[in-house]
């Protein structure tokens, strides 16, 4: 036998107790109305990529620059796109697929299936007086729920979540562990809170009188519509008087902070380390990279964009991409960067020039 440095290593288990059953190539053709070639009896229970899929595995090749991982591919089925079809592999089976990308989007449901929820409350969670809590509730361990607090039908409160007095939790909503809710916080339905996160919490507003920051007392409420989506650590202010509001079916996602009083409309895309200063409104369907910083009482038109680590200063029109700091529109950063690439060169350049006439 392989001694065990050699060895090849066991399939993970699969993660949090997700259960995959197997799928044979022909059903996953109908599920994403591909067109099938190969062995119909090529069973699959697992999605993984192209370069440690393995058999009984499902992966999938949509760019050509990644056909030479498919040759080397032990995977059973693959989805792979119609312009790739021919290309060199051992899978048994070819699922053709206009857009392989999101074919998987479909199936992922079909493969990763979690364990059903068990509703019930733990024994150590603590309740103040007069929570009113929905049916078919999931509350775990050492959460902690105030007083005149609302959870609402079918919503799952993780381990060591904290929701102050008064707060709102919408139907269907998922806190996961250790989510803190502070009073004025109202929850949608279908929301999804991830660990770490930290809603309506006091923005930061100070007067300077008397020779102290006197602080100014928040206020104003936290409201996240229906459908979103809060990733891990993120932090979202309260308002100071007016509300902080985050629109239905916004997406936002770990380590981002939105200030006091900021507004986010429906449908926006926020990713990671984004920063939104007080009173920034941020319209419907807009997309923010990661580590883009924006400046308060500024507004961002719907659908505009905003690249990675852009700063932006002043207000961005409708259905713009911009980029850079301090943040213009994205083909003037790109030709100021241009731009300033070429400055050793012309310096070098002019160095020379100033030389030869200062020797004439």
């Amino acid at each position: 036998p392989p001694h065990p440095a050699t060895a090849a290593p066991a399939r993970s288990p699969p993660p949090g107790g997700l259960v995959f059953p197997p799928n044979p190539p022909d059903a996953i053709a109908r599920l994403v109305n591909g067109r099938l070639v190969g062995d119909p009896d090529a069973t699959v229970s697992t999605i993984a990529p192209l370069h440690r899929a393995g058999i009984g595995d499902l992966t999938f090749l949509a760019s050509a620059k990644y056909a030479a991982l498919l040759e080397a591919s032990a995977a059973s089925v693959v989805l792979i796109a119609p312009d790739l079809e021919d290309s060199p592999g051992t899978a048994r089976a070819r699922v053709v697929v206009t857009q392989p990308h999101e074919a998987l989007l479909a199936l992922l449901p079909r493969f990763f299936q979690p364990p059903p929820r068990v509703p019930g409350i733990d024994p150590s969670v603590r309740l103040g007086r007069g929570v009113r809590l929905g049916r078919d509730v999931t509350i775990g361990a050492y959460a902690v729920i105030g007083a005149g607090a609302t959870i609402g039908d079918r919503a799952y409160v993780d381990a060591h979540c904290d929701i102050a007095a008064g707060v709102e939790v919408g139907a269907d909503t998922r806190l996961f562990p250790g989510v803190t809710l502070y009073s004025g916080t109202r929850l949608g339905e279908r929301v999804i809170i991830h660990a770490g996160a930290r809603i309506g919490s006091d923005g930061f507003g100070y007067v300077f009188r008397d020779g102290a920051h006197a602080k100014i007392p928040h206020i104003g409420r936290c409201i996240v519509a229906d459908d979103v989506e809060i990733g891990a650590n993120t932090t979202i202010d309260r308002g100071s008087i007016d509300d902080t509001i985050i629109g239905a079916g916004s997406k936002i996602d770990n380590l981002v902070h939105l200030g006091h009083n900021v507004r986010v409309g429906r449908l926006c895309l926020i990713m990671a380390q984004v920063g939104v200063s007080g009173s920034a409104r941020i319209e419907d369907g807009c997309i923010i990279a990661g580590q883009a910083g924006l400046g308060g009482h500024i507004s961002v038109g719907a659908g505009a964009r905003i690249g990675g680590q852009a700063g932006v200063f002043g207000d961005v029109p409708a259905g713009e991409s911009w980029s850079g700091y301090p943040a213009r529109p994205h083909r003037t950063a790109l030709r100021a960067q241009a731009a300033l690439f070429r400055l050793p060169a012309l310096l070098k350049r002019l160095e020379r020039l100033l030389g030869a006439s200062s020797d004439s």
